[in-house]
């Protein structure tokens, strides 16, 4: 009996070119922001930031996006998927980890955020670089791969579990901070090096070239239209809209619920991600990756939905604890990280995936950038939202999370638009006379 190669194992073994380039360089990812970002709200608020500036500092961050996503689409176009990329990502990643590192107060967390918005700019190239060349079958597996490569980087957790356990919290913060800026400065490279622009990227790259800035902005004329008759892009745009938000909440303030409101001390904190990653990455090899193999992800979509919102009630309900976090607490919250786990990891590469999948593949650049931008504006309130929930409550932010996820679901289950045409049945043949 022949063995059938794993698919997603397969995909990572035999990627080429820039798909294999992006892929293979994400786990730096692991040592750079994943050290620091379980610690991020934790941090502002040591240093005095309240529930609602961290709300706000969330939902300014996302209007920034807003504004560098319209951008996103003509700056890639103009300038290639891989200058943009090595460029944005120094602007998005790179400057705002040296301003988070010397950071005192609100305004300096404020400053920062609204720089880091410049990562809607290579996310939209970053995505071009790596789709644009590979084979329509292989995308669905290739952000499969892009998310096993992120929560790979959980094995990285216990650094700065050890460092804050050694210096505090707000000295190695500002260490990690530090570190992200210089490893990020190195996956830029080895990326650039490794990568070469897109053949759409080329075309592109001469259509524009001499083109005035209005002339182009206007060309957004012609994707809203493109987007808006596409009934499948509105149906993925929502979704990945949704999961933006509920995304933005729980990394905004997940560490803040365990740690304020069932007390689990500063050390442990970065062990939740990594549990969850590990776990992430064990369902999109097996279970998740079965799920998604064929072409209709309809069935795959509401199990995603359904999973998260299991493991966001559970969070909510899990009493608070007067002292330390016991054994108990414990139990449940790693019940939370599988359900988490499993529904986030099969809902960012479905949301990502049915996006490029119903994406017009000659105005893919202008029309992503358009759904970044509308992703993020439809994302941006709810920062502000649960910030001012969480200073009610530390729970309702998911109470609100899991009213998004049921909106996600009803949408999937009664508007579903295949992402590819139903095959037609075969006519039978008229009879001779």
């Amino acid at each position: 009996m022949v063995r059938t190669p794993n698919p997603l194992w397969h995909t990572l073994t035999h990627l080429r070119g820039n798909p294999r380039a992006c892929v293979w360089t994400e786990p730096m990812w692991g040592l750079s922001m994943a050290l620091v970002l379980p610690y991020a709200s934790v941090f502002m608020l040591a240093l005095g930031v309240h529930d609602e500036q961290i709300g706000l500092i969330a939902s300014a961050g996302m209007v920034s996006q807003v504004f560098f996503g319209l951008a996103g689409g003509i700056i890639t176009d103009r300038l290639g998927r891989r200058a943009t990329t090595a460029l944005f990502d120094v602007v998005a990643w790179v400057i705002p980890c040296l301003i988070w590192a010397f950071a005192q107060s609100f305004w300096g967390f404020l400053a920062a955020s609204m720089v880091n918005g410049a990562m809607q700019v290579t996310q939209n190239s970053w995505d071009c670089l790596m789709v644009e060349d590979a084979e329509r079958g292989q995308i669905t597996r290739i952000y499969s791969l892009v998310r096993v490569a992120a929560d790979c980087s959980a094995l990285f957790a216990p650094i700065a579990a050890i460092l804050v356990a050694q210096l505090g919290l707000e000295p190695a913060v500002r260490v990690l901070f530090i570190n992200a800026a210089v490893v990020m400065t190195a996956k830029i490279i080895w990326l650039y090096l490794w990568s070469s622009e897109t053949r759409q990227g080329r075309i592109r790259m001469a259509e524009t070239d001499g083109h005035s800035l209005w002339r182009l902005l206007a060309g957004y004329r012609g994707a809203l239209a493109l987007l808006v008759r596409s009934r499948g892009s509105v149906l993925a745009l929502a979704i990945a809209a949704l999961f933006a938000a509920v995304t933005l909440i729980n990394a905004t303030f997940w560490q803040v619920v365990v740690s304020q409101h069932l007390q689990v001390p500063d050390p442990l904190l970065p062990f939740f991600p990594m549990v969850r990653s590990l776990m992430s990455v064990l369902f999109l090899f097996t279970l998740i990756s079965r799920l998604t193999g064929g072409m209709d992800l309809k069935r795959a979509t509401l199990w995603g939905f359904g999973t998260y919102l299991a493991g966001q009630l559970l969070l909510v309900l899990i009493p608070a604890s007067r002292g330390d976090a016991d054994l108990a607490t414990y139990a449940l919250l790693g019940v939370c990280l599988v359900l988490d786990s499993f529904g986030a990891g099969m809902l960012f590469m479905l949301s990502e995936s049915l996006v490029a999948l119903h994406v017009d593949e000659a105005e893919r650049s202008r029309v992503m950038a358009l759904q970044r931008m509308l992703i993020m504006l439809a994302a941006a309130p709810f920062g502000w939202i649960s910030g001012w929930l969480s200073g009610i409550d530390r729970t309702y932010p998911f109470w609100l999370t899991a009213g998004l996820l049921v909106l996600g679901a009803v949408l999937t289950a009664t508007r579903w638009v295949p992402t590819h045409p139903e095959p037609e049945p075969e006519q039978e043949p008229e009879p001779v006379a």
